[in-house]
């Protein structure tokens, strides 16, 4: 019996990018989030760095969370798109593992924070 996994999960996708919708910076810039996508990877760019609590030594950790946008925030969760707060990026990195990709890599700078996911 032959199984099929996707390139990338949905679900991770899903929760990678609204959390860049979530917690990028809209105060000071007009940058746009960019999601690119290559034939090895994936690449989120989201503008503004780390805020509050979340910090390069902690980013991704579970239940370590801000937030720079608290009304965006709680929209997103009375929407649907957010079931717990400090959950979407480990839940990301799980459902990349059970896919068979590694961990998604990132790199947090003062002023964006950058995601690579791998391709399965």
């Amino acid at each position: 019996m032959e199984i099929r996994y996707p390139d990338y999960p949905l679900e991770a996708l899903q929760q990678l990018a609204r959390n860049a919708v979530m917690h990028r910076m809209y105060d000071g810039t007009n940058a746009p989030i960019r999601i690119n996508w290559f034939s090895d990877r994936i690449e989120i760019l989201s503008p503004g760095g780390p805020y509050g609590q979340v910090n390069r030594y902690n980013f991704g950790q579970s239940g370590v969370t801000d937030y720079r946008n608290p009304h965006l925030a709680e929209a997103m969760k009375n929407l649907g798109y957010v079931q717990k707060f400090g959950l979407g990026l480990p839940t990301a990195n799980s459902k990349l593992k059970k896919n068979g990709n590694p961990p998604f890599e990132f790199t947090v700078e003062d002023s964006y924070i950058l995601i690579v996911v791998r391709k399965a």
